[in-house]
C-alpha cells in the first residue's frame, strides 16, 4: 500500500484535536486534509475523492451521522471512523449500522487510531481490489473460455443466464479446471447485483478454528489478536454474490452454520449479540460428486438440497472437443494481446492432434499451453513438432493398442471405442459410423464403460 496515495479527511470542532489527528496520520505517510465542521467537509468531499474520513459524531450544525449520510451519496467506497466521548457510543454504534466501519472513543489513544486506520485501508483495499478485478474480467477475454459451439457449453450458458434472471441459490458441478468460477461471475455479471460485491471464498483453505470468524465477521476483543471489529464475507458480499468454491471441502461446522444463513439469511458476528440481515446471492462449485459424500455422511443432505436448487454441470474438455479450435483461437488472440506477439495459427494436424488430446486439466491446462506456445512459438504456424511433449507423446502412445488372450469383449469394445474416439476423430456421430454403431448406441456405451 502507497500511503502517500491514500487520502484522509479529519473532521472536529475541536481545533487542537483535528490538528493532532492530522499530524499524526502525516507522520504515517498520509495525505490528510482537516476541516473544523460538516459544511467544510462536505464541500473538500465534493473535490476529491477520500479514502476515509474520520469524523467526531457531535458537532454544531450537521453531526457525524448525518456527515456520513450526506458523504456516502457521493461516495459509497469512502470508509469513516467515528470519534467519539463515552456517553455518545450508542451514537456511534448506530453509525455502524448505516455503514461507519468503526468507532473510536476520547480521549483517543493515537496508537489505536493508527491501526484501526490501517485496519481500514486494508479492508478497502480488499474491496477495490475485487471491483478491479471485476471490471478487468469484463473487459478481458477471460470469460470467453466458456466460448464454443457445442450443445453442452450451450447449455451452460443458457442456464447461467436463466440463473442470474433470479436469486436462486445455485450449485456450479464439475472437473477441476473447466471454468465453474467463470460460470459463476457470469451469473453475477448478467444479475441484479453486477455493480455489487462478487466475493470468493475457497472452502478447502479456511481452517475450522477460523471458519466463522471468516464468514461472519468478529467483534473486538472477540479473541486473542482481535484489536477491532472485522467485517466477514456475507458482509463484504451484503447486496452482491458470495461465492463458495469447493464447497464439499467445507468442515461440518461451516456446514450447519451456512445452512442457518442461506434459510434465514441473518447471522451474528463472533463476539456479537445483534442479529445481522443481508442480502446475499450464493453460488456454490464443487468437483466432487455431493450425492456420495452425502450418502457416506460427509455433507449435510438438507444443506445439499438447499444448494441443489439449480445444478449446472460444466463439461470437462474431453467432451466438447468440436469447441477446442475455437477455445485455441480465443486464447491465441488473447495472450497475443498481453505478450505483444506475433499471430498463430495452428495447422490442421496440430489442430487435430489437440482435439484427439483427452485434456485432463480441462480449460486451465488448454489455456495454459496455449500462452506457452504463443511465448516460445517463433513460426507463423505452429506445427505437431511444436506442440508440447506430452501432446506429442500422448498421440505416439495411443496409436496403436494389444490385445490379449483372456481379455473380455467388454474390454476390446471399450479399448476400441476409445482408440477411435482419440485418435480418428472426437466428433461422436462421425465415429459412430466407422464403429459400424449408431450414435445412440455409442452414447450408451461410453456411459456404460465411464468413458
Amino acid at each position: 500500500m502507497d500511503r502517500s496515495k491514500i487520502n484522509i479527511l479529519v473532521v472536529d470542532d475541536e481545533r487542537g484535536l483535528c490538528a493532532g489527528v492530522q499530524e499524526a496520520l502525516r507522520r504515517e505517510g498520509y495525505m490528510v486534509d482537516a476541516a473544523n465542521d460538516a459544511g467544510h467537509a462536505l464541500e473538500l468531499l465534493g473535490g476529491r475523492l477520500y479514502n476515509l474520513v474520520l469524523s467526531d459524531v457531535r458537532m454544531p450544525g450537521m453531526t457525524g451521522l448525518e456527515l456520513l449520510k450526506e458523504a456516502r451519496q457521493k461516495s459509497r467506497d469512502t470508509l469513516f471512523i467515528l470519534m467519539t466521548a463515552y456517553g455518545t457510543v450508542p451514537n456511534a454504534v448506530e453509525a455502524m449500522k448505516e455503514g461507519a466501519y468503526d468507532y473510536l472513543t476520547k480521549p483517543l489513544d493515537m496508537q489505536r487510531l493508527r491501526a484501526l486506520v490501517l485496519k481500514a485501508l486494508e479492508f478497502q483495499s480488499v474491496v477495490s481490489e475485487n471491483a478491479e478485478l471485476r471490471q478487468r474480467l469484463r473487459k478481458r477475454s477471460e470469460p470467453s473460455l466458456l466460448v464454443g459451439d457445442s450443445e453442452a457449453i450451450r447449455k451452460v450458458i443458457r442456464m447461467a443466464e436463466e440463473v442470474a434472471r433470479s436469486d436462486v441459490t445455485a450449485l456450479i458441478e464439475g472437473e477441476s479446471g473447466t471454468g465453474k468460477e467463470l460460470v459463476a461471475r457470469m451469473i453475477h455479471a448478467h444479475s441484479a447485483r453486477a455493480d455489487r460485491p462478487f466475493i470468493f471464498v475457497n472452502c478447502a483453505a479456511l481452517s475450522e478454528q477460523l471458519l466463522e470468524a471468516e464468514l461472519f465477521g468478529h467483534m473486538k476483543g472477540a479473541f486473542t489478536g482481535a484489536v477491532a471489529s472485522k467485517p466477514g464475507r456475507f458482509q463484504l458480499a451484503d447486496g452482491g454474490t458470495l461465492f463458495l468454491d469447493e464447497i464439499g471441502d467445507l468442515p461440518a461446522k461451516g456446514q450447519g452454520d451456512l445452512l442457518r444463513v442461506l434459510e434465514d439469511g441473518c447471522f451474528r458476528m463472533v463476539g456479537g449479540t445483534e442479529l445481522i440481515r443481508v442480502d446475499v446471492r450464493v453460488v456454490a462449485a464443487t468437483n466432487k460428486q455431493l450425492q456420495e459424500a452425502v450418502a457416506s455422511g460427509r455433507f449435510r443432505e438438507d444443506l445439499y438440497y438447499r444448494l441443489h436448487i439449480v445444478p449446472i454441470t460444466v463439461p470437462p474438455v474431453r467432451d466438447r472437443a468440436e469447441d477446442i479450435p475455437l477455445l485455441i483461437e480465443t486464447f491465441v488472440e488473447h495472450f497475443r494481446g498481453k505478450h505483444k506477439r506475433r499471430r498463430l495459427q495452428f495447422s490442421a494436424e496440430a489442430m487435430q492432434l489437440c482435439q484427439r488430446f483427452p485434456w485432463p486439466g480441462n480449460v486451465r491446462q488448454l489455456r495454459n499451453a496455449v500462452e506457452c506456445l504463443v511465448l516460445t512459438c517463433h513460426k507463423a504456424v505452429v506445427g505437431v513438432d511444436d506442440l508440447p511433449d506430452f501432446l506429442r507423446a500422448h498421440d505416439r502412445n495411443a496409436a496403436s493398442f494389444a490385445i490379449r488372450p483372456g481379455m473380455t469383449l467388454a474390454e476390446v469394445e471399450k479399448l476400441l471405442i476409445r482408440q477411435t474416439l482419440t485418435k480418428e476423430t472426437s466428433n461422436r456421430e462421425a465415429a459412430a459410423r466407422m464403429l459400424g454403431i449408431s450414435r445412440r448406441t455409442l452414447q450408451y456405451k461410453l456411459k456404460q464403460y465411464s468413458l
